[in-house]
């Protein structure tokens, strides 16, 4: 544990470099999700691995996602999203929505418009539409907030991960 007076000398230092964080960060095993949402030019949507249950009552959940980023504008605009949990199956839909510039939404990705308009992925191992309550700033990116409002837990298969870089299914 660190001493009162040892946070009180980190205080007065520069922040790390980014590099230092997306190392560490590499070697944190996370779950890996889509989030999408209906956007002014059709279907946007992004690969996430800072999904996060917030609250069971009420039911909220959080991700950050850039302020650079493709989908941000529809996700900036929107009043609800989708999230849907990846199978270790769909390693190339991840990629697909982890990729700048690529046809999200377009072949072989099967998708359908859910409630509240929200484009919802086919195949995933759970999916949820949620309403956004908040966007808070967080450096170059935004936590969004939101609370759920239905969703399917009944895919089949194993989660995928992400880790030291890649995608991958998790080992017996």
């Amino acid at each position: 544990m660190t001493a009162p007076s040892d946070l009180a000398a980190c205080a007065d230092r520069r922040p790390a470099a980014p590099e230092l964080l997306r190392s560490v960060f590499r070697r944190h095993a996370a779950g890996v999700a889509v989030i999408t949402a209906r956007g002014t030019q059709g279907p946007a949507g992004f690969t996430a691995t800072s999904l996060t249950s917030v609250s069971a009552e009420p039911p909220l959940v959080s991700f950050g996602v850039g302020t650079g980023a493709s989908s941000w504008p529809a996700i900036s605009r929107s009043d609800h999203i989708g999230v849907h949990l990846l199978g270790e199956h769909q390693e190339d839909l991840a990629a697909t929505f982890a990729r700048s510039g690529a046809d999200r939404f377009g072949a072989p990705t099967s998708w359908r418009e859910g409630p509240e308009g929200v484009p919802v992925l086919d195949g995933v191992l759970a999916w949820l539409v949620c309403r956004i309550v908040a966007r808070v700033p967080a450096g170059d990116h935004r936590i969004v907030i939101a609370e759920v409002l239905s969703g399917d837990p009944a895919g089949t298969g194993r989660p995928l991960v992400y880790h030291q870089g890649r995608f991958n299914g998790l080992r017996d």
